[in-house]
């Protein structure tokens, strides 16, 4: 029986003031082993975003299958304030479909979509923003740049800058960081010929900003996943699936796959190291501002271009003399071409 009205029927919703927001998804199946220390990693991952935003910040965390134990501290966290949505899967249903079941929602201009261990650092909002407003056709904006991106999923930049002396090789902003990136995946060391030289694009303006970026943190602008496939992901992680719900939205919308020429934020891994601890210490909280990010140039779709340089353009790369003549063109010293070819 129902009896009376619902006061909230014909309400509307109020405005939003973020127009921002942060995607994590979760997965901590117990706090054992490889686990042990990945919910202290997660905390420092949720306070660094927060505290070092320049605007208010709507976050999504998404628990995908863990353990009990890390849900009812994500409960507890969410009650304090410093998360605003919580989805919990019980069980596994895969990195990509977690992050769909808070992206397929969201209006936010826009969307960070990053790893739960990643250490954002003072600054990496400003720093985002501001190559999305030197480039009107970036699509995807990462707060940290990384070595040999500068043809992974770029052939719509080498199209347009081809025969523009604003796309070339430029020195490593900042080596130390790129060598902790390194550290983070496993490897014991970086060799001086993955961080000498990396490719870069300028605008008009005078910012730089680096060709191609990773996955692990990412911002977007919202109409990029209009170019979302209807259907969920088949993989539980890896296979097709960020190429075909992250990455290729953005090429298929026309937009540009940069990241910052600074670093801005880093990769924790599942061991919290003391320098982490320094680097969390040193951060400031920024007060926070109210700005809608709808002065961004919108993408629209674009077929023609995508075919053009996705299923035609990129293959020259493959001909090495093509590409050893492109290297050269575009600021590369002899001495370093077959450090790049022998990486293709």
């Amino acid at each position: 029986m129902r009896k009376g009205k619902n006061p909230s029927k014909n309400i509307k919703l109020q405005p939003n003031e973020s127009q921002h927001r942060v995607i994590i998804p979760l997965y901590i199946p117990n706090e054992e082993d490889y686990y042990k220390e990945a919910f202290t990693i997660f905390n420092h991952c949720l306070d660094s975003v927060k505290k070092t935003a320049s605007s208010y910040l709507k976050v999504s965390v998404i628990s995908n299958g863990s353990c009990n134990a890390v849900n009812t501290k994500l409960v507890d966290l969410q009650q304090q304030g410093l998360i605003d949505e919580l989805i919990i899967e019980k069980e596994p249903v895969g990195k990509i479909n977690s992050i769909l079941k808070a992206l397929r929602t969201a209006q936010e201009r826009l969307i960070t979509i990053t790893d739960a261990d990643v250490l954002f650092d003072n600054g990496w909002e400003k720093a985002v923003v501001e190559v999305f407003e030197a480039f009107p056709k970036a699509g995807a904006v990462s707060p940290v740049p990384v070595f040999r991106t500068h043809l992974r999923l770029t052939a719509n930049i080498w199209f347009r800058y081809f025969f523009s002396d604003k796309l070339q090789f430029r020195p490593v902003k900042n080596p130390e960081a790129m060598t902790k990136f390194a550290n983070s995946i496993g490897w014991p060391w970086l060799d001086i010929k993955y961080k000498d030289a990396i490719g870069t694009l300028q605008a008009k303006n005078g910012t730089i900003a680096v060709l191609g970026c990773s996955h692990f943190v990412v911002t977007y602008k919202r109409e990029v996943f209009d170019a979302l496939p209807k259907e969920n992901s088949k993989y539980q992680l890896g296979g097709d699936s960020e190429f075909l719900y992250t990455d290729e939205p953005v090429l298929k919308m026309g937009g540009y796959r940069l990241a910052t020429y600074d670093n801005y934020a880093y990769h924790m891994g599942n061991v919290f190291e003391d320098w982490m601890k320094d680097k969390y210490n040193n951060l400031k909280t920024i007060d926070k501002k109210t700005i809608t990010y709808e002065y961004l140039n919108s993408l629209k779709r674009a077929k023609f271009n995508y075919f053009v340089t996705e299923k035609l353009f990129k293959k020259l790369f493959i001909i090495k003399g093509f590409y050893k003549f492109v290297l050269k063109r575009k600021g590369l010293k002899s001495s370093q071409l077959m450090n790049f070819i022998s990486y293709l």
